[in-house]
């Protein structure tokens, strides 16, 4: 005589569902698609704060998780609290799946930031930049204008600059919005003069055309140091606007270690390519106790830019992305919401499903 199948409790039935989701977005979220939110303007007007997007892991592979013990769907910490959210009791080798492509030049790409050396390179606070230069490209910016072996490099429709717009009486909001320049992207003058802007090409022509502005004035920075500069020894002589020339590594390069090549190289050395005993002592580069003359990369790097140039810390500030560091390729947008807004007049509906370029 069969049995007859006990039936599952109610309870049951929601924990089993529980578990079930959560093992789906765990996998999903790893191998296909993970959301991320714009939290500051270093990429607008391409990405606004505010915007809601989906990044691919296929496009570039998926990345094999370091750091396995970690609580699912979470990020360094367990939600609302400071509890950390993982053991690093065990960390893998890196490895990628195959992907579609390798990261190509002026992709929008989300990253582990590389110097947050607190936590395990997949647990690091996800950035996102555009990729501007791949091993081999030799980044050069002059007069704020970024070139890529010798070549001027692409400019994003929507990339922004720092500007001084004088103007013959005061501005409000309503004058500013009119022009596409949020609340957070202008400031007054403490004399009354005018503003600090951070705008497009195309709103600055437009500004210009206006007969309440008298004069506007791009902030360049003139030839000379600025402080955090990457690499540390070039900070008394490049700056946001000034930069470089300087060479990105990639696998399989090899270089002297030449005095200034230690200065260009010796941090990226030192952190990134995986060797137990680096020192960088003076102007000279020591593993495993011996002093090196020549050293090959181990991986590749990328030099990551925001689009709204004068308000981005990225590479010109904390140096290359490592390969391993590359979380995915931003896609597109499912929702995009203004803070400054309420109900309806919040969403931007115009942005919702865009593509990112």
């Amino acid at each position: 005589m069969s049995k007859t199948k006990q039936k599952k409790s109610a309870a049951r039935e929601w924990i089993d569902a529980l578990v079930f989701a959560v093992v789906a977005a765990s996998l999903i979220r790893w191998l296909l698609l993970e959301p991320f939110t714009i939290p500051t303007a270093s990429m607008e007007k391409t990405l606004l704060v505010g915007d809601f997007l989906f990044v691919s892991k296929m496009h570039y592979g998926t990345r094999i998780p370091k750091t396995p013990l970690q609580v699912p769907l979470t990020h360094q910490k367990v939600w609302g609290t400071e509890i950390p959210s993982y053991s690093d009791a065990i960390q893998l080798p890196y490895y990628r799946l195959p992907g579609f492509s390798d990261v190509e030049r002026n992709d929008v790409v989300v990253f582990n930031y590389p110097v947050e050396f607190q936590y395990p390179n997949d647990l690091k606070t996800n950035y996102i930049k555009r990729a501007v230069g791949v091993p081999g490209d030799v980044i050069e910016i002059k007069d704020g204008n970024l070139s890529i072996s010798g070549q001027p490099a692409l400019k994003p429709e929507e990339m922004q600059y720092s500007y001084d717009v004088l103007t013959n009486r005061p501005l409000n909001l309503d004058f500013f919005k009119d022009y596409g320049i949020g609340q957070e992207d202008y400031f007054a003058f403490s004399d009354g003069s005018g503003y600090w802007v951070f705008a497009t090409d195309e709103i600055i022509a437009r500004l210009e055309a206006s007969p309440v502005v008298t004069k506007v004035a791009k902030r360049i920075m003139p030839p000379g140091g600025e402080d955090r500069i990457f690499p540390e020894a070039y900070a008394s002589k490049w700056n946001r606007d000034q930069y470089g020339p300087l060479t990105i590594p990639g696998k399989g390069w090899t270089i002297e270690m030449t005095p200034d090549n230690v200065d260009r190289y010796g941090f990226t050395i030192l952190h990134y390519e995986g060797h137990e005993q680096v020192e960088v002592k003076g102007q000279e580069l020591f593993i495993a106790g011996q002093k090196v003359d020549s050293y090959t990369f181990q991986q590749d790097y990328y030099f990551m830019m925001g689009d709204n140039r004068h308000d981005s810390l990225d590479s010109r500030y904390w140096g290359f992305v490592p390969e391993d560091h590359i979380v995915g390729k931003a896609w597109f947008l499912w929702l995009s919401l203004d803070k400054y807004e309420s109900m309806f007049s919040k969403i931007r509906w115009s942005r919702i499903f865009n593509g990112i370029n």
